[in-house]
């Protein structure tokens, strides 16, 4: 059985789904690792490293998509290479179901299995798996580096002899797995700490680290069964606006992180609301790639309003693509060891299995 990735378009994804560290235990329960030229090489890690643990590599990219039973990517591959997966081949990666459905619908069609990692079920068994959080938890730790240093003011409180510089505020809007890292490296950095959520549940992990947790009064408690955020309604959304508008007059920083899966980003700070930002404030928009979460957000772009910088990135994860892919290899190696029968050395695609069936894209 031979596990196969080759390289992703390096200019929109530098990180990889296969490590030296994750190729070895591959290796360790049967497979064959078969990779690109210079699968690593951006990241520091050369051909030799892998070689030595075994990996066999290819200097054309085909042959590597020819021989492998799975193939493990970041997303998509393009389509002349999607062309080149053989029926009963099984592609794995974060396939965007929502953007990609007529591409997906093609492989299918082709009897290709195909598995997409967003769509993993919010439950204990997967967490070792979730690459949404694992990656997550990285995004909103750079969200922050990233504003401070956009921001041109001390973070921390300092006494000096010459006066007090007040601590920095800082608000994070959407208290989930990016949110809440944005709120503990701020936090750690010595801001003062503000957070909003449409999840009540939120309120005590914003609390035990240290933030204060903004409520809007008569809240509704907006969480699907699976844990992600929901819409809200139009009276929500008045009472939340109000509540923003007069927190954000006193803030400096704000770090935007909510998104509803396979949904355009709410569009949560309106345009008077940064009208009566203090200047010299910064947005730093996570949900830019969605569309973003304040009215004049665009991806890859600092524009500047009323003296406010907003910014967002297309892919935030490429500034730190050595950790984010030894978080993403180990959730990948972990979902294909659950797919994989040892004993037989072959996939078993149990969709009795929730993790399976949920991920599969039918």
């Amino acid at each position: 059985m031979i596990i196969g990735s080759v390289s992703e378009n390096q200019k929109i994804e530098k990180r990889i789904s296969i490590t030296p560290e994750i190729a070895k235990k591959y290796i360790s329960i049967g497979f064959e690792v078969h990779l690109s030229k210079n699968y690593g090489i951006h990241l520091g890690i050369s051909d030799e490293e892998f070689k030595n643990l075994g990996v066999k590599f290819f200097d054309d990219e085909n042959e590597v998509i020819n021989r492998s039973n799975i193939i493990v990517q970041l997303g998509l591959l393009p389509e002349d290479k999607c062309s080149l997966i053989k029926e009963n081949k099984t592609l794995i990666g974060v396939l965007n179901p929502f953007d990609n459905k007529e591409k997906l619908d093609k492989l299918k069609h082709n009897k290709i299995n195909l598995f997409s990692l967003e769509l993993l079920p919010r439950i204990t068994r997967a967490q070792s798996m979730d690459i949404l959080s694992s990656q997550a938890n990285l995004a909103g730790y750079k969200a922050v580096i990233e504003s401070f240093a956009y921001f041109e003011k001390a973070i921390p409180m300092m006494m000096t002899a010459a006066g007090t510089i007040p601590a920095a505020k800082i608000l994070v809007v959407g208290a989930g797995v990016a949110g809440l890292q944005a709120i503990a490296t701020a936090k750690r950095m010595g801001g003062i700490v503000f957070a909003t959520d449409v999840r009540m549940a939120s309120k005590e992990q914003v609390e035990s680290l240290g933030g204060k947790f903004l409520t809007v009064e008569g809240a509704e408690n907006l969480e699907t069964e699976g844990g992600y955020a929901k819409e809200a309604s139009d009276e929500f959304k008045k009472k939340q606006e109000e509540l923003l508008s007069e927190t954000l007059k006193k803030i400096d920083i704000v770090i935007c992180t909510a998104l509803i899966p396979g949904k355009k980003a709410p569009v949560i700070i309106k345009e008077d609301m940064i009208n009566n930002m203090q200047a010299g404030s910064v947005i730093y928009d996570l949900a830019a790639i969605q569309g973003g979460n304040t009215a004049f957000t665009k991806a890859d772009e600092i524009i500047e309003k009323n003296g406010v910088k907003i910014m967002g990135e297309t892919n935030i994860l490429n500034k730190l693509p050595v950790s984010a892919s030894s978080l993403y290899a180990k959730n990948m190696f972990n979902f294909v060891e659950n797919l994989f029968d040892k004993e037989n050395k072959k996939l078993n695609v149990n969709l009795e299995d929730e993790i399976i069936e949920k991920t599969l894209i039918k």
